[in-house]
């Protein structure tokens, strides 16, 4: 199959490296175009996707000019597809979504010179916005993944489902909150976790000092103030643990502060965007010890998803702390890692001093963890249910155009 991918900004940009082991694996099963939605520079994940993208700005001119003559071509299409915009529910998405129409249209272009079979995009917000509008134009089948916070946006949800020849979830609570926004979910809305390259061969050995891995964006969502009051606490009952920090965001300057008046900046580092094969080089390494995330509810269905940094620690063998909030229930299982309640830094504490307290327990739940992501999380796996719904749209679609010709006899 001839499939392209749509993302928000990867390979050209610093977000979305939960994407890189799905487009590998489909790299070497498929010929697969990139088109980054947004694209900025190149990295700091995922460089050795870049020969298989196509970098354009969302306005640039041979975008501009593109736009320009599939409009005069296919008017009547053109006006079909921008038809959706004006369903949109704000005038905030209406704004946003008008925005991509002309990197829409080139994208109908692009599609139909490179003769794909198939588009996926991922995120449901303006991401699937311009992927439906190119659908429409080049008649090439689409489908989706949608995680959360674009659920929570409502952009045109119901129009691209009904559009769409496949919705995916990443989780049940996502599926649960796509259709409390009125999709339909009778052979529509399609359970299937983001996969990761599981390693073969990972032995992991608590290091003899404790490090702690948080590999998280500094968002509220993420609570990070909660795990840094639960560092007080351990740091009071005489744990001298690290606790490292692996994102960028708007809180941290705020978080560093919090770390300065707590007294534990010196046991906590902000190691801002760490690119992805160095944090597998970490846990392949054994040079942390567990990796938590501290992520609250927000409301309005502001919450997690099912984290994929969980997933990769845990296909490694980590031990991993993590809140019960949004879909993480759905990933830690009995036995599988610890779930504490959010917004709780005692608890955090406690559940990190039992890990290390006790390494014969820390390593016994990381194996027991890595093996239930080898059994419900190994891409190969993901991938090939994902390729089977790319395989039935572009029967599907053959079938279509069979009956119109047909018709038209």
């Amino acid at each position: 199959m001839r499939i392209i991918y749509v993302t928000a900004c990867l390979p050209f940009g610093p977000a979305e490296a939960f994407v890189i082991d799905e487009l590998k694996e489909l790299l070497r099963r498929h010929e697969v175009l990139i088109v980054p939605r947004s694209p900025a520079k190149p990295g700091p994940h995922g460089i050795e996707l870049v020969p298989h993208s196509r970098r354009e700005s969302i306005l640039s001119a041979r975008v501009l000019r593109t736009a320009a003559w599939v409009s005069m071509r296919m008017p009547t299409r053109v006006a079909k597809s921008c038809g959706y915009l004006l369903r949109s529910r704000s005038a905030r998405n209406l704004a946003r979504n008008a925005v991509v129409v002309p990197k829409a249209l080139w994208l109908a272009q692009v599609a139909s010179e490179w003769a794909a079979d198939h588009i996926h995009c991922h995120w449901a917000g303006t991401t699937a916005t311009m992927t439906l509008i190119a659908s429409t134009i080049s008649g090439v089948p689409w489908s989706l993944t949608a995680h959360r916070s674009d659920i929570v946006g409502n952009n045109l949800l119901v129009e691209k489902a009904a559009s769409a020849s496949m919705v995916r979830a990443i989780s049940q609570d996502g599926k649960k909150m796509l259709i409390e926004r009125g999709v339909k979910p009778e052979g529509m809305i399609n359970v299937l976790p983001m996969g990761v390259a599981v390693p073969v061969l990972c032995r992991f050995t608590p290091p003899e000092r404790p490090i702690v891995l948080c590999p998280a964006d500094l968002f509220a969502v993420k609570g990070h103030r909660y795990l840094l009051h639960a560092w007080r606490i351990l740091h009071d009952r005489g744990i001298h643990a690290e606790l490292w920090l692996a994102g960028q965001g708007e809180l941290r300057s705020e978080l560093q502060q919090l770390a300065e008046s707590l007294g534990i900046s010196h046991a906590v580092k902000f190691l801002g965007t760490m690119p992805h094969a160095e944090l597998l080089e970490h846990y392949a390494n054994n040079v942390v010890s567990a990796v938590v995330l501290a992520s609250i509810e927000l409301g309005d269905g502001c919450h997690e998803g099912i984290p994929v940094s969980l997933v990769e620690a845990m296909s490694y063998g980590i031990p991993v702390v993590a809140t019960r909030t949004g879909g993480i229930p759905e990933l830690i299982q009995p036995h599988t890692g610890l779930l504490v309640p959010s917004r709780d830094p005692i608890a955090l504490a406690d559940a990190m001093q039992r890990l290390f307290s006790r390494p014969a327990f820390a390593q016994r739940l990381g194996l027991i963890g890595r093996r239930y992501i080898v059994r419900t999380r190994d891409v190969a796996s993901v991938v090939s249910t994902l390729e089977s719904f790319f395989r039935e749209s572009v029967r599907n679609s053959e079938s279509i155009l069979h009956d119109r010709s047909n018709d038209a006899v």
